[in-house]
């Protein structure tokens, strides 16, 4: 039975705190919050309830598993999970909406067609299928196996199967998202909505490599589910799964030190003096903060570089006078209507004038002070770090009312998250928001590896392997209690 201290409360963090505990060992949290789950919180007022992080949950499957191997209650015993039905709407710039069904491959291509036309449908049929065949090839080495030692071949190697295309009397291949929606989709819905996938993680779609495919299939593969109550309630499962396991939490408690010993790391440190001794130590922080703590470099040559950049999201909660209209979607994307112009201003670090946004109306009475209330949340993706974002959050509910149409008559109050909110809730430095990895691009968009040149210390959670987003997170947290348990041979779970 060892010690191991973790630091951080975020769902990576949890997920592994669950498992390792399983496990037998002695498993102790440091959170500098005074709560749980990271980027999983809630806004509560005026009998109004909001999901400040993310609205929906992927992939429920990893969280499935970790509720089998770790209790007797499932998942859904545990929490109540909802389809999302459609599993997306969007509004186009061209007025042009279409809703997409939950995991149903075919039902996305039939609403494509009804929305586009025949021949929308057929490419993105054509697309799916190759998108399927990106995520049969990275599926293992990108979420479900930690990263390889030889991890240049998954640099070097795209594994989107991208259809040659004449151009300047020569063939090409798409090497980048973009490429893939002006050569292979096309129609600029049809690139929109391909795009729309990665900017949600603030990749933008010109330097995204073509592997980004992997996003859209896996929606549409997988379905989009809504935790009832909000996905606040996730968290609040996780971390009731860790008492039961008997780990235990302290809160208020900042982590300022790795303590290291005999060349392996030995404990923490708090910010009032304590000193923590352990026997390993599982991080759940960003890079930067991380060799702060350490006071080294952590990543060798040869070594995947941790990744440090990342946009953030400004989010604005809108609360609602008026029921929810029966059968509105759940989320809706509104599309900017100057691509162009929105992708240049974010990548140089500015506030575009027309963002894209991701509109949520849950059908959740937990939400609502009464049934004559609605409680809807707006995000766009901001630079980290970004300031002024007052003037910025009254054009996103401007944009907005092209998926509200009376949002404005409704209007009881607004609040809005900034990115320095996000920075204080999750400690990313900016409030950034990791994007999961992703192959190809000599390896730009991979995450460093779980181990690190420390013994005894190890990451988890959306900055380390395999990257942001809730799956994603999860997974590193199977990673790290597979690669304490059983050692440096484990290649994950079969």
């Amino acid at each position: 039975m060892a010690r191991i201290a973790v630091i951080g409360a975020g769902a990576g963090a949890l997920a592994a705190a669950a498992r390792l505990a399983v496990a037998g060992h002695r498993v102790a949290v440091y959170e500098r919050t005074e709560t749980y789950g990271g980027a999983l919180r809630r806004r509560e007022r005026d009998g109004f309830a909001f999901d400040t992080g993310p609205g929906l949950l992927p992939l429920p499957a990893v969280y499935r598993d970790l509720f089998v191997k770790t209790g007797r209650e499932p998942l859904e015993e545990c929490v109540e999970l909802v389809q999302a039905d459609p599993s997306s709407h969007h509004v186009f710039a061209d007025g042009t909406r279409v809703s997409l069904p939950n995991a149903s491959r075919a039902g996305v291509v039939s609403a494509v067609e009804e929305a586009l036309g025949a021949d929308a449908a057929r490419r993105w049929g054509d697309f799916l299928v190759r998108a399927r065949e990106a995520w049969d090839r990275a599926r293992r080495p990108l979420l479900e196996e930690p990263l390889w030692p030889n991890w240049e071949v998954l640099a070097e190697r795209e594994p989107y199967p991208a259809v040659p295309h004449r151009r300047l009397l020569r063939l090409r291949k798409a090497a980048t998202l973009a490429e893939v929606g002006e050569w292979e989709l096309r129609d600029p819905r049809l690139r929109a909505l391909l795009e729309s996938h990665a900017l949600a993680f603030g990749l933008d779609p010109r330097t995204t490599p073509a592997s980004a495919a992997v996003l859209p299939y896996m929606e549409h593969a997988f379905g989009t589910w809504y935790v009832r109550g909000g996905l606040r309630e996730l968290a609040r499962a996780m971390y009731e799964r860790c008492l039961a396991r008997r780990v235990e939490f302290r809160f208020g408690a900042e982590v300022t030190a790795v303590r290291e010993k005999d060349g392996r790391a030995a404990g923490v440190e708090l910010a009032d003096g304590t000193a923590v001794e352990a026997d390993m130590v599982v991080a759940g922080v960003g890079p930067g903060l991380l060799e702060r703590m350490c006071g080294t470099r952590l990543r060798g040559e040869g070594e995947v570089p941790a990744r440090r950049e990342g946009a953030s999201r400004t989010t604005v909660l809108l609360a609602l006078r008026g029921a929810r209209p029966e059968n509105t979607p759940h989320r809706t994307v509104v599309h900017t209507r100057d691509r162009a112009a929105e992708l240049d201003a974010l990548s140089g670090g500015g506030l575009p004038a027309e963002p894209t946004l991701t509109v949520l109306r849950p059908d959740d009475p937990a939400l609502v002070p009464d049934a004559a209330h609605e409680a809807v949340t707006v995000t766009a993706v901001t630079p980290s770090g970004a300031d002024g974002v007052g003037e910025f959050a009254e054009r996103m509910v401007t944009a907005a009312a092209r998926a509200v149409p009376d949002l404005r008559d409704r209007l009881l109050w607004h609040e809005v998250r900034t990115p320095q909110e996000v920075a204080r809730e999750t400690g990313a430095e900016g409030g950034a928001v990791p994007a999961p990895a992703l192959a190809a691009a000599d390896g730009r968009f991979l995450h460093a590896s779980n181990t690190t040149r420390l013994p005894g210390l190890f990451t988890v959670g959306g900055w380390s392997h395999p990257g942001g987003g809730l799956p994603h997170a999860g997974m590193s947290g199977a990673l790290v209690a597979g690669l304490i348990v059983e050692g440096p041979d484990f290649r994950g779970s079969q």
